[in-house]
């Protein structure tokens, strides 16, 4: 127990003491805060955070991750078709295939399609 104890002493002392090293030799000065700052999408972290987002935009990527995942759930349905009995996989990917249709002109019928709104 008690050399357990040392070894997490001298792991945490020998952690500090590299970190404490680490930011004296480091070369940053008070003029690079701003090369440190965050830096997301093109806004400025230090502006106003109410920025106007394009709501279309978003509903765009939305779309397009619900159907990229779609495509990752088709690829094992396609190789499965040999394995199970045909009647059941042909009722199970009409299914899926009939719920993404579904979807697809239920966001066609919003204009969620249309970029010009």
């Amino acid at each position: 127990m008690n050399l357990i104890l040392i070894i997490s002493m001298m792991i945490i002392l020998i952690s500090n003491i590299m970190m404490f090293i680490s930011i004296m030799l480091s070369k940053k000065s008070f003029m690079d805060r701003e090369k440190c700052s965050p830096f997301e999408c093109g806004f400025d972290p230090k502006s106003s955070a109410r920025i106007p987002f394009s709501l279309h935009f978003f509903l765009i990527t939305v779309i397009f991750l619900i159907f990229d995942v779609e495509i990752a759930l088709i690829f094992p349905m396609i190789s499965s078709f040999f394995l199970t009995n045909i009647f059941i996989w042909t009722k199970i990917s009409f299914f899926f295939l009939l719920i993404l249709l579904i979807g697809l002109y239920h966001e066609w019928n919003q204009n969620m399609l249309n970029w010009t709104n």
